[in-house]
């Protein structure tokens, strides 16, 4: 087993929750924010060191990481321009760390153990730069979809609304969990630009960055595709949190 440090990216608004005064990451399931789920994923993973990044609502979201989790370290987003600039606000926290680093969303909070110890063997059995979790769906519209060549390379990841009528055929999704060689990550996350219909940083661009390199990338399917949804509105809330009840019975 090789060492990781671990993202969460945990700056959200969470429009769809219907409560302005709360970060999306601090709704709770099975009485205590989703966060709060994450982040014991991560350490129960082994994760040296956790890194949160936070924008929307952040003083409530720091003040209970810090009080469950005194070690944590915390990145600041703001404004928030996507998912790669997300992670391009831990680089100055990480971007020495000799390891991997395990990116996770603190809205997904029945993510298992047993999964990220599988993307994590992946990772490290096909000595890859970059591991993606991702899922079939029939219907995967909203999605960004996995882009394989003939013999099943990852080539990289396009963004639904990115992509053209042929792509949005394609089932295999991203779910926006990953695996980095931290000496990689932000070096490609400096050749990402916000050229596309959301005007973001979206971290899936580095995979292309990584594919161009010729650099090894993988992906790992899980059979299971609720336990990497994550929570935007409060139907999907109360779907996790039965989800974690029929889980523990």
């Amino acid at each position: 087993m090789g060492k990781f440090a671990t993202i969460i990216m945990a700056a959200g608004k969470g429009t769809r929750m219907n409560d302005p005064s709360k970060a999306k990451v601090m709704f709770e399931v099975n009485g205590k924010p989703m966060i709060e789920h994450v982040v014991e994923l991560a350490r129960s993973l082994g994760s040296e060191r956790i890194v949160a990044v936070v924008g929307f609502q952040r003083d409530s979201v720091i003040e209970h990481l810090q009080s469950v989790y005194p070690q944590i370290e915390i990145a600041m987003q703001e404004p928030q321009l996507g998912t790669g600039h997300a992670v391009m606000q831990a680089e100055p926290l990480l971007r020495t760390y000799t390891g991997d680093v395990l990116v996770l969303s603190g809205d997904v909070p029945i993510l298992r153990k047993s999964t990220i110890e599988k993307l994590i063997d992946q990772h490290w059995d096909n000595n890859a730069v970059g591991t993606i979790l991702t899922a079939e769906l029939e219907e995967p519209a909203g999605y960004g979809r996995i882009l394989r060549s003939k013999i099943g390379y990852v080539l990289g990841i396009i963004e639904h609304k990115d992509a053209t009528e042929e792509q949005q055929k394609v089932k295999e999704i991203n779910s926006g969990i990953y695996l980095f060689d931290n000496k990689y990550l932000f070096t490609a996350l400096q050749h990402i630009s916000p050229h596309n219909a959301q005007n973001e940083y979206y971290l899936t661009d580095v995979f292309g960055y990584f594919y161009k390199k010729k650099l090894v990338v993988s992906a790992l399917m899980t059979d299971d595709y609720n336990e990497i949804r994550g929570v935007n509105t409060l139907e999907q809330l109360q779907e996790a949190e039965e989800a974690l009840k029929a889980r523990t019975k």
